[in-house]
């Protein structure tokens, strides 16, 4: 479970450095091992979920759009933030079209380091 978190945040990492304009939040950025455990647990998760989705789709995941594979991402990561948190932000808890492009495009970028990954 370790490992799939890991792997998630390292692919968030990535899409906002690549996608977020101009300098993010440190906490965006911050490594595996200053990341809150309600976070790392949902990382996995969500990892999970994606694999999952990857796996029982025989892999024509590949086929979704770049938007699709980005909104399954974010959806998971909804539930991940009600199932965690009592009372979240709204931010936290945004609908696809309410979150920035660099987000989508990062949660677009998680996806497809899941299917790599396996």
């Amino acid at each position: 479970m370790t490992d799939d978190g890991r792997i998630f945040r390292e692919a968030w990492i990535a899409g906002v450095r690549k996608h977020f304009p101009g300098d993010p939040k440190p906490g965006y950025v911050s490594p595996w091992e200053e990341t809150p455990d309600w976070e790392r647990a949902a990382a996995a998760a969500v990892f999970g979920q994606v694999r999952d989705f990857v796996t029982v789709s025989g892999g024509a995941t590949s086929n979704l759009s770049r938007e699709q594979k980005g909104r399954f991402v974010a959806l998971c990561w909804i539930a991940q933030i009600h199932h965690r948190i009592a009372d979240p932000k709204p931010g936290y808890t945004a609908d696809w079209d309410d979150l920035p492009k660099w987000q989508q495009e990062t949660d677009a970028d998680i996806f497809e380091a899941v299917e790599r990954h396996l």
